[in-house]
């Protein structure tokens, strides 16, 4: 006996769904949003939909989103670039944000470390297309025939693409690591967790002892919140900054959570009732922090819950919960 029709489409879904937390990966890597990223998934899913409905066959269901959700994205970079190129100060993803100790949600499973805000920024330099090749050979291992079949190109113009991506990332800055091992996590989370505390607790000889000697604080206010103008360079310098923050954070009775963000060491700064201020991720190498990434803009945070108003500047209220 042959299932129904309803029960056909349940198990569509169902096959389709498996693949949320791969596209999730592919759409915040094109866009370095989550909102967005959430938002290209679902529209590919309904553009699946639709196909159906019309008759139309897919045998690769896999392959049928990802090339769905990468030129969404190409087409979402198009526009977006011109709002990056006008953004005020330094411009940082939206955080992936994991608490410590916890899993986290499925669609944050293929994200891993491959994702980290440095790599994001670096990203910034490709044209759409040169980060859609570039994200899905270098991330994701997708061979140049899948790489072709996504981008609609020709394999031999991928590989010209991957080549050309290739030498301005180079360009722009270190080569990626890849993942860490677990001992490596392991070291960075417990060199994180003795920062925030020695900066919670106004330690600064053992805050001074954990950066790099030419370690660099990035802010993203976005025109929006408090933060630095430009990346501010130096143990000194950032210890300063650093112990100043948390300073203030102790006057008005805010704290920090140690959490993974991006796939790295970091933290969520809360107000005393409990609403989101800023994240931090932290660059960790050699047993040392190396940069330091805050994430103040609260349209950048409001997918966490709540965003605290202690840092806004002023008259840049957030609209009513």
């Amino acid at each position: 006996m042959t299932g129904s029709a309803d029960d056909q489409v349940t198990g569509d879904d169902a096959a389709a769904a498996q693949f949320r937390p791969l596209l999730f990966s592919i759409a915040y890597g094109m866009t370095g949003s989550v909102g967005d990223a959430e938002d290209i998934v679902q529209d590919a899913f309904v553009g699946l939909t639709r196909a159906r409905q019309a008759g139309t066959v897919i045998g690769d269901l896999k392959a049928y989103l990802a090339t769905a959700v990468t030129r969404l994205g190409i087409n979402y970079l198009s526009s977006a670039r011109v709002r990056r190129e006008t953004y005020v100060g330094d411009w940082l993803p939206e955080p992936v944000v994991v608490p410590a100790g916890e899993p986290g949600p499925a669609e944050h499973a293929e994200l891993a470390d491959s994702l980290s805000m440095a790599f994001l920024v670096l990203l910034e330099a490709l044209s759409p297309v040169e980060r859609a090749v570039f994200m899905l050979r270098e991330v994701f291992g997708y061979d140049y025939p899948a790489v072709a079949r996504v981008t609609g190109k020709s394999e031999v113009n991928c590989r010209q693409i991957f080549a050309r991506a290739r030498q301005r990332i180079a360009a722009g800055g270190p080569a990626r690591d890849g993942a860490p091992g677990p001992s490596r996590r392991a070291e960075g989370e417990e060199l994180a967790r003795r920062f925030f505390e020695a900066a919670a607790g106004g330690d600064m000889d053992a805050l001074l002892g954990m950066l790099a000697p030419d370690v660099v604080f990035h802010g993203d206010g976005g025109g929006k919140a408090q933060a630095v103008g430009q990346p501010l360079i130096g143990q000194q310098r950032v210890m300063r900054l650093i112990g100043g923050l948390f300073r203030r954070a102790k006057v008005i009775g805010a704290y920090a959570r140690l959490a993974r963000v991006n796939g790295q060491p970091g933290a969520v700064s809360y107000d005393a009732q409990g609403r989101v201020i800023n994240v931090f991720e932290l660059d960790i190498a050699g047993g040392l922090v190396q940069a330091i990434r805050s994430v103040v803009n609260p349209d950048k945070l409001r997918h966490l819950g709540p965003v605290s108003d202690v840092a806004l500047l002023q008259g840049k209220q957030p609209p009513p919960e």
